[in-house]
């Protein structure tokens, strides 16, 4: 059975009972689109109290605003009362709700293509917000009063971004300019519930346009400013001859794979993060910009741009090196073998790799690194990047040392002789140590 099946059979339970029971919202939408839903719900004229009649083990989380989770034949589905909702004192829940019919439940939504609600019996489509309309052409229309609807729950704003993105859809004039004039709004929801948003419009192939609406919009102010200052953030124009820092950043997100992860999208989106503030012209050297060390400064930046929107450690741990170690691809042809092993065994090197593409797809277009490096890593290939050491603290100890900040310096001089290929074997890493350490 599928999810959809699984919904139609609690609607149609729900049916049998005497309630109406309709498949609602997202659903919906997706289904008039030809996409796969994501998940189903249901909205009926049934109580929680009644919908717990029929579904005993229903989940009472959300029953203060009408809504009962079910778990049906292994998926969870969404029941929710037909409701009109109060006044939203929090900018995210209403302060109370009052049960009603369907055409009122289809008001108190936000855009008019996910208030649409489908007779799963018949197939029939009900539509009391003109959305069956905007769908063909292909318009996000805010039902009702837009500024309302915005001020209701603030997280719409952000969802009008995710919802033009990745359906493609043009906003309509009347809900782009409330999205705009109420951007100051989005001040007050969790930075969790903005991250989460995001997170979605960055793991989408449409995070572009995406990226281009959170700043037309000024949405981004009012969580991450310091991308506001990559527009008019001029570059040299022999490196960079696509534009400022905001359209070399929007091209790299486009050129990404539309399956690529959140942690790439991240790093790609701030490894310029530090440019405004470094940036510098060198009136000797004719005018020439410079952005020294927006790497380093960047690093930091991003750190605490991903902890003011409450990122994992995880996360977190993967952008910032990314960030860091950007500008190192440009000297990678002259490392000693043993640092390019070294570089090469980053745990994110591979999003490193499609980092330093796209950062140079989207700008001068050189590929020599890039080149350089794909033949390296199948050279080598055929052994581990990092071998086990062929000598450890332990052995130094046995020869009669005392551990001491020495033994790193030790060990990193044996480990570099190993990746060099001048060391093999354990035996010929401690002759190397007893006749240049041990001696000493």
């Amino acid at each position: 059975m599928t999810e959809g099946q699984a919904a139609a059979d609690i609607a149609r339970r729900l049916h049998e009972a005497g309630y109406e029971a309709l498949l609602a919202g997202g659903c919906v939408r997706d289904r008039l689109l030809g996409r796969e839903p994501k998940d189903y719900d249901i909205a009926t004229s049934a109580t929680p109290a009644q919908v717990l009649q029929l579904f005993p083990k229903g989940n009472e989380v959300g029953a203060h605003f009408g809504v009962i989770l079910v778990r049906y034949q292994g998926y969870m589905v969404e029941i929710a009362t037909f409701r009109t909702d109060g006044s939203y004192s929090d900018g995210r829940r209403p302060d109370s709700v009052v049960f009603a019919t369907a055409r009122e439940d289809a008001q108190r939504r936000d855009f008019t293509i996910n208030g649409l609600f489908e007779d799963p019996r018949s197939g029939a489509i009900i539509d009391h917000v003109g959305g069956q309309a905007d769908l063909r052409d292909g318009v996000l229309r805010a039902i009702g009063d837009a500024s309302s609807r915005f001020q209701e729950d603030s997280l719409r704003l952000m969802r009008a971004v995710r919802f033009s993105g990745s359906l493609g859809f043009a906003i309509e004039e009347n809900t782009w300019q409330a999205v705009v004039q109420q951007a100051p709004l989005l001040a007050r929801i969790a930075p969790e519930r903005i991250r989460d948003e995001l997170n979605r419009m960055l793991l989408h192939p449409s995070r572009a346009r995406a990226f281009e609406l959170l700043a037309d919009s000024h949405l981004f102010t009012y969580f991450w400013p310091e991308v506001m200052a990559l527009r008019g953030c001029e570059q040299p124009p022999e490196w960079h001859p696509e534009g400022d820092v905001f359209v070399h950043t929007r091209i790299m997100l486009e050129m990404l794979e539309p399956d690529a992860p959140l942690e790439l999208a991240l790093a790609v989106l701030l490894h310029d993060i530090a440019k405004p503030p470094t940036r510098t012209v060198d009136a000797d050297a004719g005018g020439r910009i410079r952005f020294n060390g927006h790497d380093a400064l960047g690093a930091d930046m991003a750190a605490d741009m991903l902890r003011r929107l409450r990122y994992s450690n995880e996360i977190i741990d993967a952008v910032v090196p990314m960030v860091a170690r950007h500008m190192q691809f440009m000297n990678l042809q002259q490392m000693r073998t043993a640092k390019l092993k070294r570089f090469m065994a980053s745990p994110t090197f591979d999003h490193e790799l499609e980092l330093h593409r796209v950062d140079c797809g989207s700008s001068n277009g050189f590929t020599d690194n890039l080149d350089y490096l794909l033949a390296k890593r199948e050279e080598f290939s055929r052994e581990p990047l990092i071998p086990p050491p062929l000598v450890t603290g332990r052995d130094l100890i046995q020869a009669g040392m005392k551990p001491s900040p020495l033994f790193t310096e030790i060990l990193d001089a044996i480990q570099v002789e190993q990746l060099e290929g001048r060391l093999h074997t354990r035996e010929e890493a401690l002759a190397y140590f007893q006749q240049h350490w041990l001696t000493k």
